[in-house]
C-alpha cells in the first residue's frame, strides 16, 4: 500500500498539532512582508486594490535582536586542545558565526530553528539549517526534544508540469543505545500537499533508507533553538513563540496606520482645478492636436492641473488638502511604543521622541529592558550551542560517517561538555566611558596596564606586553643629583624663592 500524506503532521510519528504550524506559517508571511492587498472603493464606487505600504517591524525587530545576541565577534572554545582545534576548523569552514546570526534572525521571527551536522562527499563536516517550518518534533516534552523529522522540499519539471518532492529525515531512538536515521521521499503535483511516498532513487540515488547505530550515538544528532518564554497558544508544545504570535494586533495597527499615511501623501499631491477648455489643445483641421500656431498652454510634464467642467464663472481653484503628518506620526509612534513593550525592547528603540535618535548604548542606559530580553535569549542560545557542538563531536567521533571509516576525534558524550561561549557585549558598553573608567583603575594601581590595553585596544597578550615594555623604556630617568639639588639632606626644599 502506497503511503500518502496531506500534511507532515498527518504522520503518526509526529507529535505536534497542525495548528502550531499554521501559526508559524502566518508568522512567516509577516516576516516576508507577504500580506494581503488593501481593497477599497474609489470616488466612483469602483472596487480597487493595491499593495499595502508596511513597515515590516517583524523583520526589523528580529534583525535587531539577532545582531545584539550573536555576531561575528562571538567565540566558541573547548577546554580540550585537540577537540578545540577540530571545532575551530569546522566553525571556520562553515562560516558559522555569520550563518548563525542570519538563521537566528528567522528563528526569532518564527519562534525557533534547528541545525544538524552531516558529512559531505569530501568527508567534511557541514552544518545544515532548518527554519521552524522544516522541523517537526516526534518524542518530546516541553523542555527537551529527543526525536524529530527534518523536511526539505525541492521542485522539478516533469512532462512540462511542476512536481514537488519532500524529503523527510527522521531521527529516532530504539531504546537507550540504538539511534536510527530514516529517509523517506514524497512526490506531489500540488504545492499544498506532501504527496505519495516514492523511491529515494528518483532524485537521491545512493541515499540509504535507514541507518542504524548500535552503542555509538549517545546524544541526538541535531540541536533545536526555541525562543524564551512559554508557548501560550499550546501549553504542551515544545515549539517557541515568534515575534508575531503575541504582537499581531499591534503590528497590524502599525501597518494600517503607515499604509494610510503613505496613501494620503500620494493622494494629497498638489491639485489645481481649471476649466477644461484651458487644457484642450488647439483645433487643427478638426483634430485636437498641438502645432506651432496652437501650442500647449502648460508644460506637458505638469500633472498638478485637472480639467473640470463648469459654467463660465468657474475659476482656477487649488484643491490641495493638508496632509495630517503630525497626527499620523503620533499614532505610529504610539503603536511602536506598544510594540517595543510587547517584544521586550527598551523604550525608544524604534519609536521617536521628537528630540533625537538614540544609540543602542543610550537606550540601554536609560532602560535595561533590551538587555534583560537579550539575557533571556542568551540562555537559550547557549543551550542550543551546547547541543550542536555535542552533535558535531558525535559525528566526528563516529567512523561510519566517513568514507575511510576513520573517526576524526575521540569523544564521549556522557562526559560533561566544557564549552565556553564568549558573547560580544560591545553594543551595550560606552567604549569611551569604559576607557576612562579603566584608565582611572590603572592610575590607582588596581588594573594591570596589560589588561587595560587588551580590553580597550584589541591587542593580543604579546602585543600588550610589548607596548608596556616600550613605554617603560621611553620614560625619562630621574638622577639622584637632580633630587639633591632640589631637596636638602633633611628633605627640606632648598629651591630658589
Amino acid at each position: 500500500m502506497i503511503k500518502s500524506l496531506n500534511q507532515i503532521t498527518d504522520d503518526d510519528r509526529v507529535a505536534i498539532k497542525q495548528t502550531e504550524y499554521n501559526r508559524i506559517q502566518l508568522a512567516k508571511k509577516y516576516y516576508r512582508d507577504d500580506l494581503p492587498l488593501v481593497h477599497y472603493r474609489n470616488s466612483y464606487g469602483i472596487k480597487r486594490h493595491r499593495k499595502m505600504n508596511t513597515l515590516n517591524v517583524t523583520k526589523l525587530a528580529s534583525k535587531r535582536l539577532a545582531s545584539i545576541i550573536f555576531n561575528e565577534q562571538c567565540e566558541l572554545s573547548l577546554d580540550d586542545p585537540q577537540l578545540n582545534r577540530l571545532l575551530a576548523g569546522i566553525i571556520d569552514a562553515n562560516h558559522f558565526n555569520l550563518q548563525f546570526e542570519q538563521h537566528l534572525e528567522t528563528g526569532i521571527a518564527l519562534g525557533g530553528l534547528a541545525a544538524r551536522p552531516y558529512v559531505d562527499d569530501q568527508d567534511n563536516i557541514r552544518i545544515a539549517w532548518a527554519n521552524a517550518t522544516q522541523f517537526y518534533p516526534l518524542r518530546t516534552n516541553t523542555d527537551n526534544i529527543s526525536e524529530c523529522v527534518f523536511a526539505s522540499r525541492s521542485t522539478r519539471v516533469e512532462n512540462k508540469q511542476t512536481v514537488y518532492y519532500t524529503l523527510l529525515e527522521f531521527h529516532q531512538w530504539n531504546g537507550p543505545d540504538t539511534y536510527i536515521i530514516t529517509n523517506e521521499l514524497y512526490r506531489s503535483t500540488d504545492s499544498e500537499v506532501v504527496g505519495n511516498q516514492v523511491s529515494l532513487n528518483r532524485i537521491y540515488p545512493g541515499m540509504q533508507e535507514t541507518i542504524t547505530f548500535h552503542d555509538v550515538i549517545k546524544k541526538p544528532l541535531f540541536a533545536y533553538f526555541r525562543t524564551p518564554g512559554a508557548n501560550n497558544r499550546d501549553l504542551d508544545s515544545p515549539l517557541g513563540m515568534g515575534i508575531v504570535d503575541n504582537s499581531k494586533n499591534v503590528i497590524d495597527a502599525i501597518n494600517r496606520t503607515h499604509d494610510e499615511f503613505v496613501h494620503e501623501i500620494r493622494m494629497g499631491k498638489r491639485r489645481i482645478a481649471v476649466p477644461a477648455e484651458m487644457l484642450r489643445p488647439g483645433t487643427v483641421y478638426g483634430h485636437n492636436t498641438a502645432d506651432e500656431s496652437h501650442p500647449l498652454r502648460f508644460d506637458p510634464d505638469m500633472d498638478v492641473y485637472e480639467a473640470f467642467y463648469g459654467d463660465d464663472s468657474m475659476t482656477i481653484t487649488d484643491l490641495t488638502s493638508d496632509i495630517r503628518t503630525t497626527s499620523y506620526k503620533e499614532a505610529i509612534d504610539y503603536f511602536l511604543r506598544e510594540f517595543e513593550e510587547q517584544t521586550g525592547f527598551s523604550a525608544g528603540t524604534f519609536s521617536f521622541d521628537g528630540q533625537s535618535v538614540k544609540t543602542a548604548t543610550e537606550v540601554v542606559s536609560e532602560n535595561s529592558t533590551t538587555y534583560q530580553t537579550r539575557s533571556s535569549y542568551l540562555t537559550q542560545v547557549e543551550l542550543f550551542l551546547n547541543q550542536l557542538v555535542t552533535a558535531i563531536l558525535e559525528v566526528a567521533s563516529t567512523p561510519e560517517f566517513f568514507s575511510d571509516n576513520k573517526a576524526r576525534c575521540q569523544f564521549d558524550a556522557d562526559n560533561e561538555l566544557k564549552l565556553s561561549v564568549h558573547f560580544d557585549d560591545g553594543v551595550f558598553i560606552d567604549k569611551d566611558k569604559q576607557k576612562a573608567d579603566e584608565l582611572a583603575l590603572v592610575s590607582a594601581g588596581i588594573m594591570p596596564k596589560k589588561q587595560y590595553l587588551i580590553r580597550n585596544f584589541g591587542l593580543s597578550e604579546d602585543e600588550a606586553s610589548q607596548w608596556v615594555q616600550e613605554s617603560l623604556q621611553e620614560q625619562p630617568e630621574y638622577s639622584s643629583n637632580a633630587q639633591e639639588e632640589t631637596y636638602g639632606p633633611d628633605g627640606e626644599d632648598t629651591g630658589a624663592e
